[in-house]
This record gives structure tokens, sequence and C-alpha cells, in this order.
């Protein structure tokens, strides 16, 4: 337990001490913040209410945040390979297994302190702009909310797979933001109805951020949990390959 302890204060001590990291956590919750508000702002409803679903329509900018988070993700890993620095943090720590876990515990935790941030600011943004906006307290809410920030971690970790079994942060980044984006357009350009549910229902971006919704869940190509467990699913796939490779190869 001492030595695990010191693996995180040391895996901590990095994160903080490197520049990109407070400025990718604010940029996190400002632009989710940001995107949010102007969707909210820009959507048009009765003074009855919405029609849409004001919940999602207030954290529609955590499809912009995630992209801050990929990168912190990303930069955790990267700038140790980038900069040789990794050998150093092998050396003082050689069970590979335990510094990647770690890693994992510190970007988690940075994640869902911003996410929650970001989420909690959406909600009382939509709620400020969108008449019936979103009931603080109710408990499709909280569904969607705590989702909101379950879903912003597991791509942090998604991009931590990628990174450590990529080893290259340019390369690691283009990846997972291909993956995120790119499989929605495709479900979207597919013209076979079934063909294209099954791709929303596999893509980690499109099932995962069903978690969000509150309003016609039975219309969903996949509901709000099992959206959920599927981007769960890409997420342990990417570490546990990362681990694998973190493990056989040379640093």
């Amino acid at each position: 337990m001492t030595g695990w302890r010191r693996l995180l204060r040391a895996e901590w001590t990095k994160a903080r001490t490197v520049a990109s990291t407070g400025a990718l956590v604010a940029g996190t919750v400002l632009t989710t913040v940001a995107l949010g508000g102007a969707v909210a702002a820009a959507t048009h409803c009765p003074a009855t209410g919405c029609t849409d679903d004001p919940v999602r329509t207030s954290l529609t900018g955590v499809q912009l945040g995630q992209i801050a988070v990929v990168v912190l993700a990303v930069l955790l890993v990267g700038t140790e390979y980038g900069t040789g620095t990794i050998q150093v943090t092998l050396a003082a720590a050689p069970r590979r297994g335990a510094v990647l876990a770690a890693k994992a515990t510190v970007l988690s935790a940075l994640v869902a302190v911003a996410g929650t941030v970001a989420v909690v600011l959406s909600l009382l943004l939509g709620r400020a702009l969108l008449p019936g906006g979103p009931l603080p307290g109710s408990a499709t809410v909280l569904r969607a909310a705590g989702g909101t920030v379950l879903y912003l971690v597991l791509v942090g970790l998604l991009a931590l797979g990628v990174a450590v079994a990529v080893r290259h942060s340019a390369a690691a980044i283009g990846v997972v933001l291909g993956v995120l984006y790119l499989l929605p357009v495709v479900a979207g350009a597919v013209d076979d109805p079934d063909w294209q549910r099954h791709l929303v229902q596999v893509a980690p971006m499109s099932a995962g951020l069903a978690v969000q919704v509150t309003a016609g869940t039975a219309d969903l190509p996949i509901g709000p949990w099992p959206g959920l467990a599927v981007l769960v699913g890409w997420a342990a796939a990417a570490l546990l390959t990362g681990a694998l490779l973190f493990r056989l190869r040379d640093a």
C-alpha cells in the first residue's frame, strides 16, 4: 500500500507540474459549458416548455469538451515517451501494470472533477436559457448528469489505453478522435436502417451519449445504461491492449 501511494503521488506530481494539464482541465469545462450554452441559447422553445430534450440540449457541449479530455489522457503518456522520461519512470517503478493503473487513477480523478463542474454548470445554464429546462434533483437528470461524467472518464481511459499502445501523441489523438467522431458519420451515411441502427449501437460516442437522453428513451437504438456499457467495453479493450503491449515491449 505504501508503494502504491508513492506511485500515485509520483503520477499526480508529474500530471500537475505539466503546464498543459491545468489548461486542458480548464478547457474541458469551458468548451463544454460554452457549446452547451450556445446550443441552448439558439434553441427556440415556446413559453410552455421545450418539446426537445432540454437535458440533452444543455449537455451538448460534451461532444466538444471530450477533445480536451482525449488530449489530456494522451499527453499523460505521450509526454514521457517524447522526452524519454518513461525510462526513468520504469526504472523507479518496474511494475508496469501498477504504473498504468496509477496513471489511469490520476486521469480519472482529474476528468471526474472537470466533468462534474462542466456538467453542473451546463445544466444550470440550460435551466436559465431553456423554458422548462432541466429540473435539479430529478432521477432522470441525475442519471444524465452522472452518466455524462462517467462518459468523459471512460473517454479518457480509452484515450489512455490507445496512447500506451501507440506511444505517439499525435497518432494516438488521431486514432481516438477518429473512433469517436467518424463512426457516427459512417452510420449516418448508411442507407439501410438496420445497419445504421447497429452502427449507432456499437459506436462509442453515439452509444455512450445515450445516457444523456431523458425523453423518448424507448425510441433510442440503444438504452442509456447499455449504451454506456458499450463505451466501457471500448475503454476496457483499449486499456487491456495497452497494458499487454506495455508489458511486452521495451520502454
